[in-house]
């Protein structure tokens, strides 16, 4: 019925056809004037001096409007909310990066309070995450394991040593990070997270988190095992947990498992009663206060041999220059933390952004989480980014710029200055199953699998390759190869795009796929073909194949077919122009006899007139023969498929729908030349239909119009092409008819 009730109603559109000349003339179409845009960067102004500043010091923007009365409150408590997370998270964090605890103290202060002056979210929570802690972790553990810090006497550990060594690998490698991060700010590269798609960013969060997940194991089982590094450290790591499980130490298990039950009981608490408390209950405050409590009231360190975070120094540490001999062995892993920090942070930045009606400047984050690493580098921090789970608790308390974290970061100040040193008896197995229970977010993302494989599986290939290369590899190399195999996917897919023979759709100007749409029919006579990808240099033989098969004629074996019937033409013109010269050398030669007797003379006579009739007669044919073969050779595309007896195409026009193409190189302009000549060949002319303006001019650049190829053989549209076909066909079997009749 809704088929029926669409063809009663009429929709006239009446315009006149337009090829790309009549198009640009109607449209007075002209190249776009350079702007010369660098010219403005050296432009000096009071207005041009305070945008700039204005724009890379957002702060200076914001503030002075900020609405004290409205935003104030809800930002001071906000802030309580996220510094009560940030204390327990920042302590198990900076064991993650194994690091001493109060590192991650640090990285919870400066970075955040760097982000407040230069950052564009107004609801990201910056400081430590537990992917950017795993990946440093494998590079202090890397680079200064245990077992170059043993003790010779007592074949101990010097921990002091090997902490002030890791402590110095992980605040050069944040200068390092920051540098490369404020470097493609400056240029506008904020552009290169686009590479790493969802599904990779997911599936490399996936398998950071079991990363983690498997190096807090040595806390919870309280072991001590050898430090491990480089590809299948983790199934390496694994399997030295299962084979010392045997030396496990009890009282870290309990402790853990105690730690871990209370935590998750008040997550589900906080999920059960969100919409009746005002701010959620901190778990793992209260979670680390108690069990700081048992262990010195109990002394679980000496009683039960529970790890302890030890001695926690009061008060800030003076800056430190980063050691630039190490820039080398840090650069690899420096760059791939930079681009994994700065996706993670504008992923969440622009959910909250489209979620409360702002815009986050892309190139403005990177430089603002540029210098919070590089600053937090030089005061010892380690390279940080934001959290999710910090980040959704800053909204949903009310948190609504900033504010909020310079908020947290003056808490945790405080607690750097005053507090900390009380935190010294916290077992370090509490830390562990903070950091396991907190992993609940990103392990849940395995159900990413079930959910792409009812989506997209070319999706759920990208997310599978990342998550085994991660585990696999290791964090740096896993992130190669997967960006790697993502950018190789997106090349091998426009090798491989659909490609389709078009039909009109009844009583409208529309074309569509004739093999999806079963309405649509093929218009008589005319082929039109249409590529779902780009053409370019990688699949513009795929492309030229594939349109010769769709076509339904084995275009290169007629083309060799005429070709051969054309020269065995030349070569009987050939002999028969070699016969004619025989002929004409011979009729040089003529007979003389002299005889006295009449009859004889005159028998001889009439005899040598019959063979000079006969010669004559034969040089004749000799004429006609080599003439016509004279007028073939001077015309030899004059000799159509039927007069050399091939078969014909079913089709006299051929359109090509070059809608998808966003440019054009050189392979490709060689590609629709040669397309143009062998479908000529076959007595099929070849239209375009459908080009946007900047590939149009790049037709142009490359020469690609010229006396057999005009600007007339592109259509602005399929439907014009197609009508135009059809009308110049009719008029090409009209004309031979008018001038006969006259």
């Amino acid at each position: 019925m809704e088929a029926m009730e669409l063809r009663r109603q009429d929709y006239h559109v009446e315009r006149p056809l337009l090829n790309q000349e009549q198009l640009e003339e109607l449209g007075h179409w002209g190249s776009a004037t350079g702007t010369r845009q660098w010219r403005t960067w050296f432009q000096c102004s009071r207005a041009r001096a305070q945008a700039l500043l204005l724009q890379h010091l957002p702060v200076l923007a914001w503030l002075p409007q900020y609405p004290v009365r409205d935003w104030l409150l809800g930002d001071l408590l906000s802030g309580l909310s996220v510094a009560i997370m940030q204390l327990p998270q920042g302590l198990a964090y900076a064991l993650l990066a194994g690091l001493p605890p109060v590192f991650g103290l640090y990285s919870s202060f400066y970075p955040v309070f760097i982000y407040f002056l230069f950052g564009t979210s107004r609801h990201i929570s910056v400081g430590t995450f537990a992917v950017m802690s795993v990946m440093v972790g494998s590079v202090t553990e890397s680079l200064a394991p245990d077992e170059a810090f043993m003790q010779s006497l007592n074949s101990t550990v010097n921990q002091t040593a090997r902490d002030l060594k890791r402590v110095q690998l992980a605040s050069t490698l944040s200068v390092l990070v920051g540098l490369f991060q404020v470097g493609l700010g400056l240029v506008h590269f904020g552009f290169v997270v686009t590479y790493l798609s969802e599904p990779l960013v997911r599936g490399y969060t996936t398998a950071a988190a079991v990363q983690v997940f498997v190096s807090q194991l040595k806390y919870v089982f309280g072991l001590h095992l050898s430090s491990l590094s480089g590809p299948l450290s983790l199934i390496y790591t694994v399997l030295e947990v299962c084979w010392k499980l045997p030396q496990s130490v009890a009282g870290a298990v309990v402790t853990a498992f105690v730690a871990g039950v209370v935590l998750v009981v008040v997550k589900l608490l906080n999920d059960k009663l969100r919409r009746h408390l005002p701010l959620p209950l901190p778990g793992e405050l209260l979670t680390l206060i108690g069990a700081t409590g048992i262990s010195y009231s109990v002394d679980l360190k000496q009683r039960f041999g529970v790890d302890v975070v030890g001695p926690i120094p009061v008060g800030l540490v003076p800056p430190v220059a980063p050691s630039p001999q190490l820039f080398t062995k840090l650069v690899g892993n420096a760059f791939a933390i930079a681009v994994v920090g700065f996706a993670i942070a504008i992923s969440l930045g622009k959910i909250f952004a489209l979620r409360h009606g702002y815009r986050v400047d892309s190139n403005q984050e990177l430089v603002a989480l540029g210098l919070s690493n590089l600053i937090g580098g030089i005061f010892q921090c380690f390279p940080v980014s934001c959290s999710m789970s910090r980040s959704l608790v800053q909204e949903s308390t009310g948190g609504n710029t900033q504010v909020a974290g310079a908020t947290a970061s003056l808490f945790i100040l405080i607690i750097i200055i005053k507090v900390g040193e009380l935190f010294q008896d916290l077992p370090k197995a509490v830390l562990a199953a903070t950091i396991i229970v907190n992993l609940k977010g990103m392990l849940m993302q395995l159900t990413d699998i079930r959910s792409l494989w009812n989506a997209n599986r070319v999706d759920l290939l990208i997310w599978l390759v990342t998550f085994v290369a991660t585990i696999l590899l290791n964090l740096d190399l896993g992130l190669a190869v997967a960006i790697a195999f993502s950018l190789l996917l997106v090349v091998v897919r426009t090798q491989l795009p659909h490609y389709s023979v078009l039909g009109q759709v009844p009583d409208t100007d529309i074309y569509r796929d004739v093999a999806a749409y079963s309405e649509a029919r093929e218009v008589p006579g005319v082929k039109v073909f249409r590529s779902s990808a780009t053409v370019y240099f990688a699949n513009a033989e795929l492309y030229s194949d594939a349109l010769k098969q769709r076509c339904g004629v084995d275009v290169d074996c007629l083309i060799s077919q005429k070709k051969k019937l054309l020269k065995k033409q030349e070569l009987k013109l050939k002999r028969l122009q070699k016969e004619r010269q025989k002929q004409d050398a011979a009729s040089q030669v003529t007979p003389v006899s002299i005889d006295v007797n009449t009859s004889d003379g005159n028998i001889k006579s009439n005899n040598v007139e019959g063979s000079k009739a006969e010669q004559v007669s034969t040089e004749n044919e000799l004429q006609k023969i080599a003439a016509g073969g004279q007028e073939d050779a001077k015309a030899p595309a004059m000799c159509t498929l039927r007069a050399l007896g091939l078969p014909q195409p079913d089709f006299h026009s051929l359109v090509l729908d070059l809608s998808t193409l966003s440019y054009v190189d050189t392979v490709c302009l060689k590609s629709l030349k040669n397309i143009f000549h062998d479908f000529r060949e076959i007595e099929v002319e070849v239209y375009m239909a459908a080009c946007h303006t900047p590939v149009v001019a790049q037709l142009e650049a490359g020469h690609f119009f010229d006396a057999s190829i005009t600007k007339q053989h592109l259509f602005a549209s399929v439907h014009d092409a197609v009508t135009f076909a059809l009308q110049h066909r009719r008029s090409n079997q009209v004309s031979p008819v008018l001038v006969t009749k006259l």
